[in-house]
């Protein structure tokens, strides 16, 4: 059965449209791997029983011939979802005891077209964070880290804040996994873990039912084993929301009918500016091999522009911040969630968030918090937003003459836990090259593309034109061939 965990999705789905194995086959193999990775502390609530009735369902249907496109996956969901009937905690003390009694569009959409849930996997808390370090539930330890469970020469963070999604997948303890992606938080744990990670444009996936950290910037995705998996994934996660005032009403592609694996004739944007003081020789090396592997398939590359890019990363943390000190006022121990008394109502708003929320979230709300203040507000506030319009602008002049951007998808190799911890400037720099493309609401992908030194996977990212995720996965999917990346972490030896 311990084969089965290896599959693609696209394996996956072939095996079961042959009838070489059935859903409740496929997701017991998968229950196994759930609990043979609980010393990653990857999965928050584990829904085994619910999985299983999920899988019986997908085979009773695949029976009568109305299997849907994800029928019988079984997959993880970042605890950010809500889900009808099963704990959602954002992996804060502050909502210890929420069930909520809905369930996310998203969540909806992939259980809709058949797919599993496993569980419920670990986060940064209300997704604050590139390590997956600040969950209330403990951090998450990546299967890359070197040696055995338990006896661990160094425990490697898996990046955030989807570090839960990112570990079980590359750990094969879920065919996929649900992410978010405010300023990176997709695209740079995929990268840290040696698996695909795609934020589609701001408006393609609803955030109906998503925990809101920073909601001009949040975008849900799909964290998958190969570029095609995240096609087939996507397409179930999209689609028109009239329940999100930002969801766009437009038609989903079939995005797996877009890899044609022809890149011939495209433009290839390699950014100047992305080419920052003190990146590892060893990331600028494998750019440069990433540039090589497309103008090899047939691509051209150009060098581009993105003057506004190092104003960026300063600007994300104006605007994030202040969206979510707006968003986290709602968890004030009186309506849902949890509550400690005080003597007064103040006092017991006071009690219930200064125990409930972590340090960087509560650093993040106070921040925020102190850039909408009267006096301060033209000062960073508006001028952020202004340099946001900018960066935005800077990206529609370059696509004028590249089609699709390179660059790399962060500035390090992956680092071990307590490494820059006490350093949140430091941490945020992790950001650099992914937190433009949730300015400018682009679709952003990382691809594995190789190992450091260190034996730990690099990412490469591209960047799209807004609603044109079928260019970035064709060119992702050239990438994928060229790179071979097969490795797999040392938690499956």
């Amino acid at each position: 059965m311990a084969e089965l965990t290896r599959l693609t999705m696209a394996q996956a789905l072939d095996g079961l449209s042959k009838k070489d194995f059935t859903a409740v086959e496929l997701t017991e193999a998968h229950v196994g791997a759930m609990e043979a990775v609980r010393p990653l502390n990857a999965y928050i609530t584990e829904t085994p029983d619910q999985a299983l009735e999920m899988a019986r369902a997908s085979d009773a249907r695949r029976a009568k011939g109305e299997a849907g496109p994800m029928d019988g996956l079984p997959i993880a969901v970042k605890d950010l979802f809500c889900t009808k009937g099963v704990a959602t905690t954002a992996a804060s003390r502050i909502l210890e005891g929420f069930v909520p009694p809905y369930e996310s569009t998203v969540t909806a959409n992939l259980w809709r077209d058949g797919a599993v849930m496993l569980g419920k996997v670990n986060l940064d808390e209300f997704a604050m964070g590139s390590a997956n370090i600040t969950s209330h539930h403990g951090e998450v330890v990546s299967p890359w880290s070197p040696g055995a469970p338990g006896s661990w020469s160094r425990r490697i963070v898996p990046g955030g804040s989807s570090g839960g999604s990112a570990a079980v997948v590359a750990a094969r303890a879920a065919l996929g996994a649900t992410g978010t992606d405010t300023g990176g938080s997709i695209r740079q744990p995929a990268g840290y873990t040696g698996i695909v990670g795609i934020k589609p444009t701001y408006g393609r996936c609803s955030r109906w039912g998503v925990v809101a950290y920073a909601s001009s910037l949040d975008q849900a995705g799909p964290m998958t084993r190969t570029v095609e998996d995240a096609a087939i994934m996507l397409r179930s996660m999209c689609g028109f929301d009239p329940k999100d005032s930002t969801s766009v009403d437009m038609a989903v592609p079939d995005f797996r009918a877009a890899l044609t694996g022809d890149i011939r004739g495209l433009r290839v944007g390699i950014p100047r500016e992305y080419r920052v003081d003190g990146m590892p020789a060893e990331i600028e090396a494998l750019w440069s091999r990433g540039v090589e592997w497309l103008k090899a398939a047939g691509a051209e590359p150009v060098e581009i522009s993105l003057p506004h890019t190092k104003y960026a990363l300063a600007a994300y943390y104006i605007v994030a911040p202040a969206e979510a000190s707006s968003n986290l006022a709602r968890y004030d121990g009186v309506r849902f969630g949890r509550r400690v008394e005080g003597g007064s109502l103040n006092e017991l708003y006071e009690n219930t968030r200064g125990e409930g929320f972590g340090k960087e979230v509560q650093r993040r709300i106070l921040i925020g918090t102190y850039v909408l203040s009267a006096g301060y507000y033209d000062a960073y506030y508006l001028k952020a937003q202004k340099v946001r319009t900018r960066i935005k602008q800077d990206f529609d002049e370059a696509f004028r003459s590249c089609d699709v951007i390179l660059t790399p998808t962060a500035p390090s190799t992956p680092f071990a836990i307590g490494d820059n911890s006490d350093d949140p400037v430091q941490m945020y720099l992790n950001d650099v090259f992914t937190v433009p493309v949730n300015l400018a609401g682009l679709p952003g992908m990382s691809v594995p593309a190789g190992l450091g030194g260190d034996g730990l996977p690099l990412g490469l990212q591209l960047i799209g034109r807004p609603f044109d995720e079928e260019t970035l996965l064709r060119v992702g999917q050239a990438i994928e061939t060229a790179a071979n990346f097969t490795a797999t972490p040392p938690f499956m030896a």
